[in-house]
């Protein structure tokens, strides 16, 4: 072999492991990029139960079951969803309807929504057997509370007129309506009479909100002027409110009508509430073991526990990602999930 074949066999051998050292680079660094991916991406919430058949509906309807707005991602996110009461854990049965707010009693379903495009609209819908709309009540605002009287004869909405948040009493607008299956309306409860300690209060700032019904007169509220919230005991006929305690908020009645799970402010920072129980004939008062703060209308799972819910934290879109908790309604005890990536909770015997 002559000196010339030499140094071109010695360039040809060099340019191949040039090549192959390339692609080697090549193959480990796609490698680490995937790698690299995989172990940067936000870690996945808890994997909700797959969806049961629509055929499902009506038998987990026709017993005890609780109805939640479902804010798991992807198909199905704000649709109605139910869960038997037996199983809150397990799959979902999907109704038609999507909500911002529902609440369901003695067979009714009231469904609030806000359809947001060019111009944002308000919407509040009675739902009929197959959860379709059958009939429209008045919604002035953004969507924010509703509740039904337990034999489904009444419902009450609340929504914001002006702002978008209770963190800071007097700087925001609330207009809370209660009507009748009908449709009629019996009264925007801001019209009541209110009074404090024997005193009528007449102030333009006042603003009611978080009714829950005791029977088809008797129902609790809150009200608020300046910095001062109340719970207070309304009656629809006399068309007056009558304020019973201080810093109770979004109040919501026992199964057994002795006692109200709230929500109250005490001395921590604005926007921030505690969750507590009051004994309405003693007037004990009870904090509840979640320690986090949470803006919700309590929910009764039964005599024994409260229902609330709390956004999720720690993952992309925690904002529009929340879960259903359940704390022991006497102190003790721990915050458990009832059911994952859910909001809006009525309970359904």
């Amino acid at each position: 072999m002559t000196t010339e074949q030499v140094q071109r066999d010695t360039t040809a051998r060099l340019r191949l492991v040039v090549l192959a050292g390339v692609v080697l680079l090549a193959v480990l660094g796609a490698g680490g990029y995937v790698l690299h991916a995989r172990t940067s991406q936000p870690a996945a919430g808890p994997k909700v139960p797959a969806a049961a058949s629509r055929d499902r509906l009506t038998s987990v309807a026709a017993g005890p079951h609780v109805v939640f707005r479902s804010t798991a991602q992807g198909e199905g996110y704000g649709q109605v969803a139910l869960v038997p009461l037996s199983a809150p854990g397990g799959p979902r049965t999907f109704t038609p309807a999507s909500c911002d707010r529902v609440y369901a009693a003695a067979g009714q379903t009231i469904c609030l929504t806000a359809s947001r495009g060019l111009v944002t609209t308000y919407q509040a819908k009675l739902l009929d057997a197959e959860w379709a709309p059958r009939r429209e009540l008045p919604l002035t605002g953004v969507p924010s509370r509703a509740r039904l009287s337990r034999d489904g004869t009444l419902v009450a909405t609340t929504s914001f007129v002006s702002g978008d948040s209770y963190a800071n009493p007097g700087q925001f607008s609330t207009r809370t309506v209660v009507s009748r299956m009908d449709g009629a309306t019996v009264g925007d409860i801001e019209k009541f009479a209110l009074v404090v300690k024997g005193r009528t209060v007449a102030a333009a700032d006042k603003n009611m909100w978080g009714v829950t019904f005791a029977d088809d007169d008797l129902f609790y509220a809150t009200a608020a002027s300046g910095d001062a919230t109340w719970l207070v005991k309304g009656s629809l006929a006399a068309r007056r409110l009558t304020a019973l305690r201080e810093d109770v908020e979004c109040p919501s009645l026992s199964p057994d009508g002795t006692r109200i799970a709230f929500k109250k402010h005490g001395d921590l920072p604005p926007g921030q509430w505690r969750l507590a129980v009051l004994e309405i004939a003693t007037g004990r008062e009870t904090l509840l073991s979640e320690t986090r703060s949470v803006d919700d209308q309590p929910e009764w799972l039964d005599d024994s526990h409260v229902l609330y819910g709390l956004p999720r934290s720690g993952t992309d879109g925690a904002a529009a990602t929340s879960d259903i908790w359940s704390v022991p309604a006497d102190g003790s005890g721990s915050p458990i999930v009832l059911i994952h990536d859910a909001w809006s909770p009525a309970v359904v015997r």
